[in-house]
């Protein structure tokens, strides 16, 4: 009885093992993913183009096996009814927000938009629509984000500078609530890097874009970061760079962010993943690890369209107490799920 008793065991244990790692992709599809931790679990989104998806979780490496759910869905026509694109869940002041970009089928206008949720849980209770969260200039806008520091809310996002396509830009602006912009916005980021300025579209009439977009806020010691990514997302050279600044600088002055010449985080066609990018950043659940949350693709030529997914991997610091992201791993690579 010996032998069948250990042999039980040893399945036993590589069950248990199984469930302590796992491969990327997270889910098959899911571009400009998004996640947060807070009390115990893990809340997810990703753009999903006509409706505001959010997933729950106690352990993000099995993403594919956790409820979701519809919190909002568009109007049938009018300003935020099409091309709901990035949508991003926060906690702040005691209330959970989610913040998305949309327009109404024509790409020139899109604008930030917010609703909020005073439930515990934001599985549950009402999604409630706060309307446009733009500054005073009101232009083309999308991918929001929203960190607290010092006390204070500040939004991020992508823009343009007039009325039309050509270049988008990084913007900050301060917020005097969680749904409400105060002042105007600040430009702290342009694309002019040969690595951030791939982005030919074919078109006569508008032959290139220039893009630096899907801002991330990162704190570290006595540095901020904020992680954009950078060249346009249809192409393989899509990735990842870095704006640094003191903590104690004035964030709405641009000469306090510098910004590195190189891409961070970018393709490797050795680990058959392109044009990684739209990331966000989250803690394993006990503190100790920091993980990085992103898109890309499995083919080059794959382009900005369903087929980027949803990948997880942790990174470092190094010795300055700048983040090290190294390459993105290849979807073969076993890896340890946070740990807990």
């Amino acid at each position: 009885m010996i032998r069948p008793i250990v042999c039980f065991l040893l399945l036993l244990a590589a069950a248990a093992h199984g469930q302590e790692t796992f491969r990327n992709p997270l889910l098959a599809g899911g571009p400009d993913p998004w996640c947060i931790y807070k009390d115990g679990y893990y809340y997810y989104m990703h753009t999903m183009g006509n409706r505001l998806e959010l997933w729950k979780t106690k352990n993000i490496a099995f993403l594919k096996d956790a409820p979701h759910k519809t919190v909002w869905t568009p109007p049938a026509s009018g300003p935020f009814s099409k091309d709901i694109w990035a949508p991003e869940i926060h906690f702040l002041k005691g209330k959970w927000y989610i913040y998305f970009a949309a327009d109404d089928g024509d790409n020139q206008y899109h604008r930030m938009y917010a609703l909020e949720n005073s439930s515990p849980d934001p599985m549950e209770g009402t999604w409630v629509f706060k309307g446009k969260v733009a500054d005073i200039d009101d232009k083309w806008a999308i991918d929001g984000s929203v960190f607290e520091h010092h006390g204070k809310l500040y939004m991020i996002w992508s823009g343009w500078e007039g009325n039309k396509n050509g270049r988008q830009d990084i913007y900050i602006a301060a917020m005097k609530n969680p749904y409400t912009i105060q002042g105007k916005r600040v430009k702290i980021s342009t694309p002019h890097y040969a690595w951030e300025t791939k982005g030919d579209l074919g078109d006569p009439d508008l032959k290139h874009v220039d893009v630096n977009e899907g801002p991330q806020f990162l704190k570290h010691g006595k540095r901020l970061f904020i992680v954009y990514s950078g060249s346009a997302c249809w192409t393989d050279d899509y990735a990842l760079g870095l704006l640094s600044a003191d903590e104690n600088s004035n964030l709405l002055d641009p000469a306090s962010w510098t910004k590195k010449t190189e891409a961070v985080f970018k393709q490797s066609a050795e680990n058959k993943v392109y044009a990684p990018g739209h990331n966000s950043f989250f803690t394993s659940p006990d503190g100790k690890e920091y993980w990085i949350l992103y898109h890309a693709n499995d083919h080059p030529g794959d382009g900005c369209g369903k087929k980027r997914s949803p990948r997880i991997q942790r990174f470092s610091w190094n010795e300055n107490g700048w983040p090290v992201f190294g390459k993105p791993l290849n979807t073969d690579t076993l890896l340890q799920v946070p740990r807990s």
